[in-house]
């Protein structure tokens, strides 16, 4: 019953959007949300091509219809049609018997060698045009086509895609035995690319609200011999570079940034007991947040930054806590009972629940819970073990790890994504090692 409640109030939440934006709703008795559909025509063409330079074409522009395919529990994207004779004219009285709410249309233009792609969204029940532009024409720039995406899915629903953001990752793909590093990918999962090149072990990365900085825990391994510490790092995206922030003696790690990327929220056992810290980037200024007998790590803000949720071992075992972080263990609560132990609580971009994994039934599983420790939701079951929750920018999905278990000698650990609801839509990774920590990175 929980779980049919959480739905309808995402459904409602979500219909709220459509509704202000001109869209179909239906409001008798529950709230139902009609998908909306989406046509994306095959490619018009002007100039000389060849057949397989259209199919090329035809490829680049069906990377449009797989993004909002993600979407799914709000648009149903058409098969694929033949184009009507004109780029520009549309019969919009074709496309109403048809039910189809919203067309797309791209073609492929050659002038004096120059190759450029234009595209246009119309909305067909008030027959106006949303959107309409043109790029430099280029199959091996998906980062343009998501872009082009992006705009149609912002002039239909009024907020941002996840179609631009990507994904940062742990990985050991084609590294020596025990070595990790860390990766980045758009969000379906193309374009995996090396990030740190460290010959050491990544751990534990977290991407500021910009996407500017990467922070991570990297245990340096490159001094044979020497006591490995964790030390904290951090990576600027546009540089490319990588710096120390932290090598106190032990653990410096679990960092996350407070939500005006200033500072950093980390763990720090150089006193003894892992704690939790709040770090001034720019002046490395510490002021403690918890101070108690058990380990305290984990941490996660909520968007206004007025409250922290952190894991605990202070009943015995790792359970989430939240407190106010704006002074040492004020307000501290605990607000999870499920399972033998938890890991890597986040909160919802809108601060109303947090995501986290537990230890039930032999495996971990992912659960969400509000922020208040209410409505506890299980969204996995028999699917693997998982773990490393987050919740994409505009909170309709969860990226995680998933172990399934192929023979006795033989797993396979994936970044998978799942909308918020618990439907997983499959996996992002395949074939590129053991994959850990999905991160989202909005995209600069």
């Amino acid at each position: 019953m929980k779980y049919i409640l959480s739905v309808f109030i995402s459904l409602l939440l979500f219909t709220n959007v459509l509704a202000e934006n001109g869209l179909t709703v239906v409001s008798v008795g529950e709230a139902e949300v009609v998908k909306e559909t989406l046509l994306v025509e095959k490619v018009f063409s002007e100039g000389a091509f060849t057949p397989n330079e259209l199919e090329a074409a035809e490829n680049y522009i069906n990377i449009v219809r797989n993004d909002f395919k993600f979407y799914s529990n709000y648009f149903q994207v058409l098969p694929r049609r033949i184009s009507q004779t004109s780029f520009d004219n549309v019969r919009f009285s074709t496309y109403k018997a048809k039910e189809t709410n919203f067309l797309a249309r791209f073609r492929v233009n050659r002038d004096n060698g120059t190759t450029n792609l234009e595209y246009r969204l119309w909305n067909t029940s008030n027959e106006k045009e949303l959107v309409t532009g043109s790029i430099a024409y280029d199959q091996n720039n998906r980062s343009a086509i998501h872009e082009i995406a992006d705009k149609f899915y912002r002039a239909i629903v009024g907020k941002p895609s996840i179609f631009k953001d990507k994904i940062v990752f742990v990985s050991d793909h084609k590294l020596p035995e025990g070595k990790k590093e860390l990766f980045i990918m758009d969000f379906d999962g193309a374009n995996p690319k090396r990030l740190t090149w460290h010959n050491g072990v990544v751990i534990s990365p977290a991407v500021s609200h910009d996407g500017s900085k990467i922070v991570y825990s990297l245990i340096d391994e490159s001094v044979k011999g020497a006591k490995k510490n964790v030390n904290l790092m951090i990576y600027d995206v546009a540089t490319r570079k990588t710096k120390i922030l932290s090598k106190r003696k032990g653990l410096n790690s679990g960092a996350i940034f407070t939500n005006d990327g200033e500072e950093i929220i980390l763990t720090l056992s150089h006193q003894g007991n892992a704690e939790l810290y709040r770090m001034h980037l720019k002046t490395r200024k510490l002021t403690r947040l918890t101070k108690k007998f058990a380990p305290d790590v984990d941490p996660s803000l909520n968007a206004e930054g007025t409250i922290l949720t952190f894991l605990s071992g202070r009943p015995g075992k790792p359970m989430i806590y939240t407190m106010d972080p704006s002074g040492i263990e004020k307000d501290v609560k605990r607000i999870s009972y499920v399972g033998k132990y938890n890991a890597t609580p986040r909160f919802h971009p809108n601060a109303s629940e947090i995501v986290f994994s537990s230890w039930l039934d032999n495996r971990f599983d992912l659960f969400k819970v509000g922020a208040d420790g209410q409505n506890l939701v299980r969204l996995t079951k028999d699917f693997g073990s998982n773990e490393d929750p987050e919740y994409s920018k505009d909170g309709q999905f969860i990226i995680f790890t998933s172990l399934r278990v192929i023979s006795q000698s033989k797993a396979t650990q994936n970044v998978y994504i799942m909308d918020t609801w618990g439907k997983i839509l499959g996996p992002l990774t395949s074939n590129f090692g053991k994959c850990t920590s999905g991160r989202w990175l909005k995209s600069l």
